[in-house]
C-alpha cells in the first residue's frame, strides 16, 4: 500500500483540502434538497424548529455520499427520520441509550474473548491466537451505522458540536445537553471499516511483542562476568526493569544492579541489544561487552535444547517497525477527519479535550521550575552521591524505602498466591479506602481477576450487566510486591470504570472525560498500597515526602510524554522515514529533551532513557495521560484528604462521567486542571522536610 502513504504525504493541508472538496461535491448534489427540506419542516414543526433544523440537515449532507442516495433519497429520509417534537426526540433518545449499550457491551465481551490467549497468562501463544486478537469486530459497526443510515438519523436530529462550543457553551448544558452531545460524537467522522481493521491489526502486533518483551536478569551479567539477580527473574521492558531500580533504592547491592538495568534499558531504545537475549534464560549477555554465550545456568522450565550458536546480533530496529506500522494505520484516518486531521490532534483535541499547546505548557511548568533542582539536591543528600540517569526513577521519598523487596515479596506471596486470592482480599481493602461494606462487596462483585501475560492491565465493560477486568502478573509462586503495586493502581482503574458505568445517568456520558482521569483515580489507589498490606510508615513529614515524590514522579513522566509527543510530530513531519531514521531521530528527541531539562541538574548530557518506556510502540500518544493523571490526581488527593475518606468521594465524583475535564475538575474540587496544585504543594513541602533536617 505504499501509494497510499505517497498520496498522504503530500502533507496535512492537502489532505484537509481534498477532503473537504470532496464533501463539498456531495454537497452540490443535495443543494437543492437542504433550502426545500428546511422549509418544509419549519412548515410542519414551527419557526423555532429552524436552528435545529439547520444544523441536522448540514450534519446529515455534510457525511452523505453519492453510494447513499440522490437528492429524492436525501429528501425521503429527512421526512422519515427528522424528530420534529420533544416526544419523537425523547423516543429516539432513550432508544439510541439501550442499543448502544448493549451494542457497544457484547462488543466489547467478544473482544475480551479474541484476545484472552494473548492477554492472559494462561498457556503459549499460538499464530492462530495473535490473528484472533488482531481481529476487532466492531471495526465495520460505524461503516455499516452510515450505509443503513441510522448515523444520519442521529446526526439529523442531535448536535455534532465542535471542542470551541463545548469549551464555550458546555459549563451552561443540562446533563441531557451533554449526553446529547456525546451521542452525536459517536458519528463525527466516516472513517472506511478496513481502515479500522488496519489499525486493530498493527495495533495487536506491537501490543503481542511489547508482552512479551522480557529479559531474564540471572542471566545478564555485569562487566565482571557476575550475576547480580536472582535466580528465575524475569522482567518486562519497561515497566518491570523501572520498579526493578526502584526496589533497588532498599537494596545492600542495589546501585550496581541499577547501573546495569539502565545499560539494558539503553540497549534495548538503541536497538544494540542482541536479538537472542531477549525473553531467553538460554544465554547470558554482558552488556558491557554487549557479548552473549550459551548459559550454564538453568533457572527455567522451557522446553527445547540450548543452542549450539549464539551471535551478537542485534535486534533489527522491530521496536520502530512496530511504531512506524502504527503511525501508517492511523494516518489512515486523517483524511476522514478534517477537523482534527492528525492522529495528535485526535488525541488532544478530541480524546482529551485539552489541546496540545496547554498540555505541553503545564508539562513544561513543572519541569522547568526551579523546585526540580531542589529536590535534586535533596535526594542527592539522601542518597550521598551524585545524582545518575537513572535516578529519574527515585522513590525514596515513599514509606516503601524501609522494606526491602525481597520482604515486600514474601508479604504478597504469601498473601495471593493466585488471582482469585486477591480478589477475596479486595472487600477489605475496599473498606479500608472508605467504602461501607455494602459497597465494598459490590465491587468485589463486579470486577475479575485475571493473570496477566504483559504487566497488567484494566479492562472496563461496556455495559452495566459486565464486570470489568483487572490483570497483573501472578507467577507460580505467588503475587510479588511489583505485581500487587499494579494490581492496586488497576484496581482503581475498575472502581472507575464500575462507577462511571453503572451509576451514571445517561450512558452516552459514561466513562471519564478522558483516560488522564482514570489514570488519577489509579494514582490515588496505588498510594495507599502498602497501607493496603498494612505497612504504612506514617510519622513527621511523610505527607511532605508524599509530595516530593509526586513532584519527581510527574516530572519524569512530564519528560517521557514530551518524547512521545516529539516522536509523533517528527513521524508527521517524515511520512515515508525507515525504521532507522525513526530510531536516530527518537534518539535524538529524548537527547534533547533531556538537555533541556534534566542535564542541568543531573550534570550529564545526551542521555536517551526517557525512549524506553513501552507505550510508545503500542499505545500511539497515551503517555501524556499519566502526567496529566498525577496532576489531577494531586488535585484529587487534596480534596480526599480534606474530605476524610477516599471511597465516597471517588463514587460521588467518578458519577458525573464524560464531561469536559475543566467542569469535571471543578465538579469534583472546585478547582480546573492546573500544575499549579503540585508545585505549591511542593515548595510547602520542601520547607517543611529542611525543616525536620534541621530539626534533628
Amino acid at each position: 500500500m505504499s501509494w497510499a502513504y505517497g498520496w498522504l504525504a503530500v502533507g496535512l493541508l492537502t489532505a484537509g483540502l481534498s477532503c473537504t472538496q470532496r464533501e463539498a461535491g456531495r454537497s452540490m448534489k443535495i443543494s437543492d434538497s437542504t433550502p426545500k427540506m428546511e422549509a418544509e419542516l419549519v412548515s410542519r414543526y414551527g419557526e423555532a424548529q429552524r436552528p435545529r433544523i439547520q444544523r441536522g440537515l448540514r450534519q446529515a449532507a455534510t457525511f452523505w455520499k453519492d453510494t447513499d442516495g440522490d437528492a429524492a433519497a436525501f429528501e425521503e429520509f429527512v421526512r422519515n427520520n427528522f424528530a420534529g417534537d420533544p416526544a419523537a426526540v425523547d423516543t429516539l433518545f432513550e432508544r439510541c441509550q439501550k442499543v448502544f449499550e448493549k451494542l457497544d457491551g457484547h462488543m466489547n465481551e467478544i473482544q475480551v474473548a479474541l484476545r484472552a490467549q494473548s492477554d492472559l497468562d494462561v498457556g503459549p501463544v499460538m499464530p492462530y491466537d495473535e490473528v484472533m486478537a488482531g481481529y476487532d469486530p466492531a471495526a465495520h459497526l460505524t461503516d455499516d451505522f452510515f450505509s443503513n443510515k441510522l448515523a444520519f438519523t442521529i446526526l439529523l436530529n442531535f448536535p455534532l458540536t465542535t471542542l470551541e462550543e463545548r469549551l464555550q457553551e458546555g459549563p451552561r448544558w443540562t446533563r441531557r445537553q451533554w449526553a446529547e452531545a456525546r451521542l452525536a460524537q459517536r458519528f463525527r467522522r466516516r472513517v472506511p471499516a478496513e481502515v479500522n481493521l488496519n489499525i486493530a491489526q498493527a495495533v495487536s502486533r506491537s501490543d503481542q511483542y511489547i508482552s512479551e518483551y522480557n529479559i531474564w536478569m540471572h542471566h545478564v551479567l555485569d562487566g565482571e562476568g557476575r550475576r547480580l539477580f536472582p535466580a528465575g527473574m524475569k522482567l518486562l521492558s519497561h515497566w518491570n526493569l523501572r520498579d526493578q531500580i526502584k526496589a533497588d533504592y532498599s537494596e545492600k547491592d542495589g546501585l550496581a544492579r541499577q547501573r546495569l538495568i539502565a545499560q539494558v534499558m539503553e540497549h534495548i531504545i538503541r536497538q544494540t541489544i542482541p536479538a537472542v537475549a531477549v525473553n531467553n534464560p538460554r544465554v547470558d549477555w554482558s552488556p558491557a561487552q554487549n557479548t552473549v554465550r550459551v548459559s550454564e545456568a538453568k533457572d527455567h522450565d522451557l522446553g527445547g535444547a540450548a543452542p549450539r550458536d549464539v551471535t551478537n546480533a542485534p535486534e533489527p530496529d522491530r521496536r520502530y517497525e512496530l511504531l512506524l506500522n502504527n503511525y501508517r494505520a492511523l494516518r489512515q484516518v486523517d483524511p476522514y477527519s478534517p477537523s482534527a486531521p492528525t492522529h495528535i490532534a485526535r488525541m488532544f483535541d478530541e480524546a482529551r479535550e485539552l489541546p496540545e499547546s496547554r498540555v505541553r505548557q503545564m508539562f513544561e511548568q513543572a519541569l522547568s521550575s526551579p523546585l526540580l533542582s531542589q529536590v535534586a539536591t535533596l535526594i542527592e543528600q539522601r542518597l550521598g552521591r551524585p545524582l545518575e540517569p537513572f535516578d529519574i526513577w527515585y522513590n525514596g521519598f515513599r514509606p516503601r524505602g524501609k522494606y526491602t523487596e525481597a520482604q515486600l515479596d514474601e508479604i504478597t506471596r504469601k498473601r495471593y498466591p493466585t488471582a482469585e486470592a486477591y480478589r477475596k482480599d479486595m472487600p477489605r481493602m475496599f473498606q479500608w479506602l472508605g467504602f461501607s461494606p455494602e459497597r465494598a462487596r459490590y465491587l468485589m462483585e463486579n470486577i475479575v481477576v485475571e493473570p496477566a501475560r504483559g504487566s497488567g492491565h484494566a479492562w472496563g465493560a461496556q455495559m452495566r450487566e459486565a464486570p470489568s477486568r483487572l490483570r497483573t502478573r501472578v507467577p507460580a509462586g505467588g503475587m510479588d510486591y511489583k505485581g500487587f503495586n499494579i494490581a492496586v493502581h488497576e484496581m482503581g482503574h475498575n472502581v472507575e470504570q464500575t462507577f462511571s458505568l453503572k451509576n451514571v445517568d445517561y450512558y452516552t456520558l459514561s466513562g471519564v472525560p478522558n483516560t488522564a482521569f482514570t489514570e488519577a483515580v489509579a494514582f490515588v489507589f496505588q498510594a495507599n498500597d502498602l497501607a493496603l498490606l498494612g505497612l504504612e510508615g506514617g510519622g513527621a513529614g511523610a505527607e511532605a515526602m508524599k509530595t516530593l515524590n509526586d513532584y519527581w514522579a510527574t516530572c519524569e513522566i512530564a519528560a517521557v510524554a514530551l518524547v512521545d509527543m516529539d516522536v509523533w510530530r517528527w513521524m508527521y513531519e517524515h511520512p515515508n522515514a525507515t525504521p532507522r531514521e525513526l530510531k536516530e531521530a527518537t534518539l535524538r528527541i529524548a537527547a534533547d529533551v533531556w538537555n533541556r531539562f534534566y542535564a542541568p541538574v543531573f550534570k550529564q548530557r545526551d542521555v536517551v532513557l526517557l525512549a524506553v518506556y513501552s507505550h510508545m510502540i503500542h499505545s500511539n500518544l497515551y503517555l501524556p495521560d499519566y502526567p496529566i493523571g498525577h496532576l489531577i490526581a494531586h488535585q484529587l488527593e487534596e480534596h480526599v484528604r480534606k474530605a476524610g475518606k477516599i471511597g465516597p468521594e471517588i463514587e460521588r465524583v467518578t458519577k458525573q462521567g464524560d464531561i469536559l475535564p475543566d467542569l469535571w475538575m471543578q465538579g469534583a474540587t472546585g478547582s480546573p486542571v492546573s500544575a499549579e496544585a503540585l508545585l505549591e504543594a511542593t515548595q510547602r513541602a520542601l520547607v517543611e522536610v529542611t525543616a525536620l533536617k534541621g530539626g534533628r
